[in-house]
């Protein structure tokens, strides 16, 4: 699409990947390079190009769309691949992955986004292995590093924690069974305590499972997705949007992957959201996917690859704002009010054993009425509040009943059609394998016509050949014959 005006994200079709026309020159395809978007400009650095590693600064500028180049002021990027970004305050953070440093251990590197300066941050603690191919995810004030694959193709899924304000490095001991160690994964976290990983690869294998680590209790579990289907993959891009995890390509060394999916992590449903051609650039592995907040409305911004060819364009999607999930029956603030009042009824109107023979004062007897008559008051109202409060959630669940309902039916519908289709081409493969049929039994007949002909053909030639024959005898004999009546001739005219 064009870049006739500043505005042109607004025009977007909703969950449509679109690519951008860009204006001047580009960046050279890479794949495995970091990105990071900051106040409507896409920061890419580094990559990979044909077994070369890139040490560049692209950046684009989602407004005009167009590339430009970061000179820095002082400081030099290594060439690096396969490593993570992260913008920490005025500063992009970029650590890990594979490069020719000979460091033993993952080095962090900054760059000011105001001074374009570049340097190494000093880190304490228990530094991790250096690598490349692993997850870093911000979680508060801290990073979250999960596997990885060191200089030596050691396949790795321990947990690092830098605490970004004190820049020190800690391990992580988990409970329960980890992931399998690999790398090239994506990883995302939710309500600010659950940290996701899903897919990734082995040197032989690829992965489609999810695994969840509770921040809290430092505990894994592998809870089963709902929903569509996740083919195993590696290289893919993640990034989130409220409870909504966007998941953009990958593939398994053969083929990418097509689909663009959204995981809800609060329900844990998956959801293709757009499919694309096998040979496009959202299918590739090494490419990668950030949110930019424009006019207030966030947009995915998808770039480079590698799918068979390297990658070097930019693709949008403007995504459709998702249901929000509706509370459950008596959580609501006001059904808990409810819920409260009644407990407080009821705890003032326990059963007591009255014993009215031993008090005799009638004024006593007309003051215990009244308050039996407020205690009864006080339990109606609670009970109104309770019904109220029932009533409200009872709505929620019958427009979301209703909701279901017609997603039911409109599936139904969709299924009656398929099924309409498929009777169809059943019938036309019916029609279709008897029509094989007799062209089977027509090329049978045919075939035996045809070594019938050879048989003749070979008998024409036996004829051929004895008429040949016959017809050299005749002229022969014809020749003799003439000789033999000119010596007659010449003997009687002698």
């Amino acid at each position: 699409m064009g870049s006739d005006g500043q505005n042109w994200y607004l025009d977007l079709t909703y969950d449509q990947w679109t690519p951008l026309s860009v204006s001047g020159p580009r960046p050279a395809a890479r794949y495995k390079h970091a990105a990071a978007t900051v106040d409507g400009k896409l920061y890419i650095i580094g990559g990979s190009r044909n077994g070369r590693y890139l040490s560049d600064i692209q950046v684009f500028d989602l407004k005009s769309l167009s590339w430009s180049i970061i000179k820095l002021n002082s400081g030099v990027l290594p060439a690096t691949s396969g490593h993570n970004m992260i913008k920490w305050e005025n500063k992009l953070l970029f650590l890990a992955g594979h490069s020719k440093d000979v460091s033993d251990t993952v080095t962090v590197r900054f760059i000011d986004l105001q001074s374009y300066e570049c340097g190494v941050i000093e880190t304490f603690g228990k530094l991790p292995v250096a690598r490349g191919g692993q997850s870093v995810t911000i979680f508060g004030s801290k990073l979250i590093m999960f596997g990885g694959e060191d200089r030596n193709r050691f396949l790795l899924n321990d947990v690092n924690v830098l605490d970004l304000e004190t820049m020190t490095w800690s391990t992580v001991e988990t409970t329960q069974t980890s992931p399998a160690p690999r790398f090239d994964h994506t990883a995302a976290l939710h309500a600010d305590r659950y940290l996701l990983i899903l897919g990734g690869c082995s040197h032989s294998v690829f992965f489609n499972d999810i695994h969840v680590l509770d921040l809290e209790t430092m505990e894994w579990s592998r809870p089963q997705l709902q929903g569509d289907l996740v083919s195993p993959r590696a290289g893919h891009a993640g990034v989130t949007l409220g409870d909504n995890w966007y998941i953009v390509g990958g593939g398994d060394n053969r083929s990418g992957v097509p689909e663009t999916l959204v995981l809800n992590m609060s329900k844990l449903v998956v959801s293709v959201l757009a499919t694309v051609k096998g040979r496009d650039p959202l299918a590739s592995e090494g490419l990668s996917v950030s949110s930019a907040l424009l006019d207030g409305e966030k947009f995915l911004v998808a770039f480079g690859g590698y799918n068979g060819k390297y990658n070097n364009e930019v693709y949008v999607m403007r995504p459709k704002p998702r249901d929000v999930l509706h509370p459950k029956i008596l959580q609501s603030p006001a059904a808990e009010a409810a819920a409260a009042s009644v407990r407080a009824a009821y705890a003032l109107t326990k059963p007591e054993k009255l014993d009215l023979s031993e008090r005799e004062d009638s004024n006593f007897k007309e003051v215990h009425v009244d308050n039996t008559q407020q205690k009864l008051s006080a339990e109606i109202s609670a009970l109104g509040l309770q019904k109220k409060a029932l009533e409200s959630s009872l709505a929620d669940v019958q427009a979301e009943n209703a909701n279901l309902k017609a997603k039911i039916e409109e599936v139904n519908s969709t299924h009656a059609d398929l099924s309409k289709e498929l009777q169809s081409v059943q019938g036309q493969l019916i029609s279709e394998r008897s029509t094989c049929a007799k062209l089977e039994a027509q090329i049978a007949e045919l075939q035996k016509m045809l070594g019938s002909m050879q048989s003749i053909e070979e008998e024409v030639q036996a004829l051929r050949k004895e008429k040949s024959e016959l017809e050299r005898d005749m002229e022969r004999a014809a020749s003799v014959q003439k000789q033999g009546s000119g010596g007659a001739w010449k003997w009687i005219t002698g």
